[in-house]
């Protein structure tokens, strides 16, 4: 075969169908830092990539979140209007409402969001994310101290299908904003409310009574929580598989134990086996005590 033919019957990467082939069934299995280091190769492969970009269902920057623009953001999500799941996580150090709800308003279709440690976001995209997102069904807000009453009640009123929201460190948030959640999103199956010293008896009772179908539960460090609700969540959630209760000074072995013997995993040692640890520690070594007398 003449060299003539062969350049004719040889078949390049872009010859290949975008939409019916790369785009599904090659493109999906590269790392987005891989995608966005292509987009440099050719005028080609940038447009290539747009389309990705436009047609893909999950966007994750975690891997490369601190090293991109907010212009290149902007860029790879401007004409994607079919995003499921957004996370970033990663981009607490730029990403801001400027950038987030445009994103946020063209992708109704959302289920998982992850904003977590974005702390120079404001309440609007809370609001923006409950007024857009109502298939809604997983929330991060870790650490987003700029969640308030109205944007979480926001929430609760066009999101009931939530299942599950991490609210760890949101601290302006007080019991009557944590108790319309629990009335209004009742199939939540996983709640952080910790680091957050406003917690009470109330909000744990409340999410006890309307979110019978819970399984993970973190109160880390809510200080005013007592054995009241704890034995309150005992009675009403069957389902509950996780409890984290470190630092609740007030929540003793009384409400625990019940639990444990549902073996629902809680991040505390029963009090002999926290006794044994620091023995251990003090004597180097851990004495026999035959616990079946």
């Amino acid at each position: 075969m003449d060299e003539e033919a062969k350049m004719r019957t040889r078949c390049h990467l872009l010859d290949l169908p975008w939409e019916d082939v790369l785009v599904p069934h090659v493109l999906c299995h590269l790392p987005l830092q891989h995608l966005v280091s292509l987009q440099r190769v050719s005028k080609q492969f940038h447009s290539l990539i747009q389309v990705y970009l436009a047609n893909c269902r999950t966007f994750d920057l975690s891997s490369i979140g601190p090293s991109i623009s907010k212009e290149a953001f902007c860029s790879m999500l401007k004409d994607n209007k079919v995003l499921h799941s957004l996370s970033l996580q990663s981009c607490s150090d730029w990403v801001t409402d400027k950038e987030l709800l445009p994103v946020i308003g063209q992708n109704q279709h959302l289920q998982r969001v992850d904003m977590s440690g974005c702390v120079w976001l404001t309440r609007h995209a809370l609001v923006a994310v409950s007024l857009s997102c109502m298939h809604l069904q997983r929330l991060g807000l870790a650490h987003c101290e700029w969640v308030d009453s109205l944007s979480l009640r926001s929430l609760a009123d066009h999101c009931g299908g939530l299942q599950s929201i991490d609210l760890t460190a949101c601290r302006q948030l007080k019991d009557d904003a944590i108790c319309y959640l629990a009335k209004k999103c009742s199939k939540l199956r996983s709640l952080s409310l910790a680091v957050n010293a406003n917690v009470t008896d109330e909000s744990v009772e409340e999410v006890a009574k309307n979110c019978r179908g819970l399984e993970q539960l973190d109160l880390t460090g809510c200080l005013r929580v007592r054995n009241q609700s704890i034995r309150t969540l005992g009675e009403y959630c069957p389902k509950l598989q996780s409890l984290k209760v470190n630092h609740c000074h007030d929540v003793t072995e009384s409400s625990l134990d019940p639990l444990r013997k549902r073996n629902v995993v809680i991040d505390v040692e029963p009090p002999l086996q926290r006794a044994l640890v620091l023995l251990q520690d003090v004597l180097g070594f851990a004495p026999f005590i035959n616990l079946q007398i």
